[in-house]
């Protein structure tokens, strides 16, 4: 009695729980995994880095204009200093004046007065200060390149190719998003219908239970049978606690894919099957042109060959326009010009073969990626074929399990009969009864584990979009628990 009393607190406890559950249906689920889900915002800031470092990369063929400033204090002023020529110079003038009156050029009386003409150019600094010691300069410099090898068209594509391999990274998460919404989605329904199995399972046990101890005090029942109904009941109420436990684990997880906190979701979106699916090589030809995963390594090798490009480009010369402007000055020597502009050239002759070596690492690297490419090629039409067995096998499984269940259904009814005339054994009544919960777990484990596989083959075919869409197909058959 003290059992019965137990598991219908549990009954009761479970039914309030229920009542506070929000019904979500599989599209609301994936609208509310594509924008609150963190994922979908990390992907959205690396896809705009990309964007912007390709906008960035316009700025490499514009002109760089600068503004410079500057201030300095010399050890000494800038200058010429000749006054070590005086001694030869005056020595000079006195030897042109002696010759000038021995040959009757210069009369003798005009030597004073050469000679007082004189004294003050002698007697002056004969330093010439081209330069103060202390100035400063406020100016502007533009730099334009005309031509460096093909290195600014390289960095643009590379650019390009960048953002795109951003935005296929971002539809690889996406479609992995929605598989791991598929499979916790339908997980939680799967989790909530075996919890059903196990209730109707631990509510039958119950009954024999009962039944089984009335028989017992009437001296109708053998101990060891009372015995192990007793252990069945144990062990239904085990699976059940299990069941339930799992449908909170697999709630969090749920709730983990929404990017919500926390919440009590009821799926309300069957399961299902589609009997007339696509061929194989159709979700091949998919993946060849679709697979995110499939068009990054594409998008690796172009790069790689973009970098073969730049450093190619090392070997051609590098060609840049040049122009500057003195805007004002402190104490600068009017000799310098104010402006200059002028085209410059750059070419390497040799730089210890470091061009070389630079240049066949990145074919290396180009072919490596090739290789990649064609080994990735191949691992997603290998992953294509397997997902779609699998599935083909899951459904398979559900057309014998069908048959089964009518069998075991029915010979749950055969069962139920000859106990109730006393002409079978509790024994058998109960495990026909945990059969029939048997063989009803297991197909909506193979639904679930269709639906998973189906949702894989979207992801690995790059359309994990249209999931939804096949759920809504004529030929959908849904897969309940009612059933």
């Amino acid at each position: 009695m003290k059992r019965v009393l137990l598991t219908m607190a549990a009954l009761l406890a479970s039914a309030a729980v229920s009542a506070q559950e929000q019904a979500l249906t599989l599209d609301d689920a994936l609208q509310i995994t594509l924008s609150d889900n963190p994922t979908i915002e990390a992907l959205h800031h690396e896809e705009e880095a990309a964007r912007r470092e390709r906008q960035a990369t316009v700025g490499l063929r514009m002109p760089k204009i600068s503004v410079t400033g500057a201030y300095a204090y010399l050890g000494k002023d800038i200058g010429i200093d000749v006054n070590n020529l005086k001694p030869g110079v005056n020595g000079a003038v006195g030897d042109i004046l002696t010759q000038g009156v021995q040959a009757g050029i210069i009369s003798p009386e005009l030597i004073p007065t050469i000679q007082g003409l004189m004294s003050p150019i002698m007697a002056a600094d004969w330093g010439l200060k081209i330069q103060d010691r202390s100035l400063g300069f406020v100016g502007g410099e533009v730099t334009m390149p005309i031509w460096l090898g093909g290195k600014i068209n390289a960095a643009s594509r590379a650019a390009r190719i960048n953002e795109q391999s951003a935005s296929e990274a971002g539809n690889q998460a996406r479609n992995a998003l929605v598989s791991e919404l598929v499979e916790r989605y339908f997980g939680l329904a799967l989790a909530k219908q075996v919890v059903a199995v196990r209730r109707q399972v631990a509510d039958g046990v119950r009954r024999h239970l009962e039944d089984a101890e009335a028989l017992a005090r009437n001296g109708m029942l053998a101990r060891s049978e009372l015995l192990y109904v007793e252990y069945q009941m144990a062990e239904a109420e085990r699976e059940l606690l299990n069941a339930e436990l799992q449908v909170k684990t697999i709630s969090d997880a749920l709730n983990n894919t929404l990017g919500k906190e926390s919440g009590d979701y009821l799926p309300v979106t069957a399961m299902f099957v589609v009997d007339n699916i696509e061929g194989v090589e159709y979700y091949k030809t998919l993946a060849a042109n679709r697979n995110p995963l499939l068009n990054q390594v594409g998008l690796k090798r172009r790069l790689a060959n973009e970098n073969v490009r730049v450093q190619r480009s090392e070997f051609l010369p590098q060609v840049v326009a040049m122009g500057g402007a003195s805007f004002y000055n402190y104490q600068v020597t009017g000799i310098l010009p104010r402006w200059a502009v002028g085209v410059g050239v750059n070419f390497k002759i040799f730089d210890g073969l470091n061009r070389e070596y630079k240049y066949s690492a990145a074919k290396q690297t180009l072919r490596r990626v090739e290789a990649l490419q064609n080994k990735a090629e191949s691992d997603i039409a290998v992953l294509v074929e397997k997902l779609y067995n699998q599935m083909t096998n899951y459904r398979n499984q559900l057309r014998s399990i069908d048959s089964s269940i009518a069998f075991a259904e029915e010979y749950l009814k055969a069962k139920n009969t000859a106990f109730v005339e006393g002409m079978s054994s509790s024994t058998d009544l109960i495990d026909a009864e945990l059969n029939l919960a048997k063989v009803r777990t297991e197909r909506i484990q193979a639904a679930f584990n269709y639906d998973v596989a189906l949702a894989q083959l979207l992801e690995a075919a790059g359309v994990s979009g249209e999931f939804t869409s096949y759920a809504r197909r004529s030929d959908a058959r849904q897969i309940v628990f009612s059933e």
